[in-house]
């Protein structure tokens, strides 16, 4: 009898094992479609109202912080606490940690990674500002119950203790890339350079964090999107503050969706905010930024510009939505609303704590470009 005849049991366990594995490989996408089938339907019911201009024009409105709790208490999707404005901007400080939370209970578990990053995407900026009094000299307080992770937490004290001569070695060991410990152990530091050497860190993190099969695309999509708006927010506040052409070149984060290295040079090497929006032209950026340049004019500030491009990244990551509806997209798309929803309510909250005008709050806040 041959061993791979048909009446031979090798032969049909070859044949059960090679269908089965064709199946496995066939079926491994519907298997991540079904994992976000739930979560994604989910945060599509919640939705993030409050980058909504309807529903921002109302909530502005509110007579008193009162009336601003009971108008968002009377959602089921918060549950602020609190009779003054700083407890009331902590209670939402502390809601989006809870959504973040609720979102991976109701994820595949090999979401969270994605889901430890955006918390420490959160923590950095903490550390950032606690490394920037440590090493400019700056009486220092450090805050550490502000942290959210463990790990955060305990650089906190140990960065509390540190001194210029061991801040290298404790920047090591929370993972922080050696071009920044480099410039710090020969003097190199400023401001400045702390700003782009950890946002690099939190782009090359965000990078090597590990998402479902398929999401690959919606992961990259969204970084590339993150680092375009950043360089562009970057390049316009240098101008603004009159940067020469090499400290602008140092704000350089790395290549995004359509900011390429040549483009951000040429950026770098004019001298002013208007001529910066000339030289985008061609890009998904430039009408969006020309649309404000007059209202820029107005004010003489880069923080109207700032805005409208915060508005720009929320139609994008809708679009990575639309894109990969069926994977990572719509989980995107609900995290980083939610995260400026926050932003609006702690800026319309603290608004209504210091008795300004609605009007001059509506000019403050992100709304979802169209």
């Amino acid at each position: 009898m041959e061993i791979l005849g048909p009446y031979s049991a090798l032969f049909w366990i070859l044949i059960f094992s090679l269908t089965g594995v064709v199946i496995g490989l066939a079926s491994r996408p519907f298997l991540t479609h079904a994992k976000f089938a739930y979560p994604n339907a989910l945060f599509e019911a919640i939705g993030n109202p409050y980058i909504d201009e309807k529903e921002l024009s109302t909530i502005v409105e509110s007579k008193d912080l009162n009336a601003f709790k009971e108008t968002l208490n009377a959602s089921k999707n918060y549950h602020i606490e609190g009779e003054d404005l700083k407890s009331v901007q902590k209670s939402l400080d502390v809601n989006f940690i809870q959504t973040i939370e609720m979102m991976r209970k109701g994820s595949s578990k090999k979401m969270n990674d994605f889901y430890d990053m955006y918390l420490e995407k959160i923590d950095i900026y903490l550390i950032k500002n606690e490394l920037k009094k440590l090493i400019l000299g700056k009486a220092k307080e450090v805050e550490i119950n502000k942290a959210i992770l463990p790990r955060t937490k305990e650089f906190l004290i140990k960065l509390k203790d540190a001194s210029k001569e061991n801040l290298p070695e404790i920047l090591l060991s929370y993972g922080f890339e050696k071009e920044l410990i480099e410039k710090i152990s020969e003097g190199r530091i400023d401001s400045l350079t702390i700003d782009v050497e950890i946002d690099k860190h939190i782009i090359t993190k965000f990078y090597q964090t590990e998402v479902p099969y398929k999401c690959e695309q919606a992961k990259l999509s969204f970084i590339k999107s993150m680092i375009d708006i950043m360089n562009l927010k970057n390049i316009l506040r240098a101008k603004q503050l009159g940067y020469d052409v090499s400290s602008c070149k140092q704000l350089y984060l790395g290549e995004g969706k359509e900011i390429a290295p040549w483009k951000f040079n040429e950026m770098a090497e004019v001298d002013q905010v208007p001529q910066v929006i000339s030289s985008i032209e061609g890009t998904s950026y430039f009408n969006i930024l020309k649309d404000n340049i007059e209202l820029y004019n107005k004010e003489s500030s880069v923080q109207v510009l700032e805005n409208a491009l915060d508005g720009f990244f929320l139609k994008m990551v809708k679009d990575i939505s639309l894109q990969h509806f069926l994977n990572l997209g719509p989980t995107i798309r609900f995290l980083i609303s939610k995260e400026f929803e926050i932003k609006n309510l702690k800026v319309i909250a603290k608004g209504i704590g210091e008795k300004l005008s609605s009007e001059f709050l509506k000019g403050l806040l992100i709304r979802e470009a169209t």
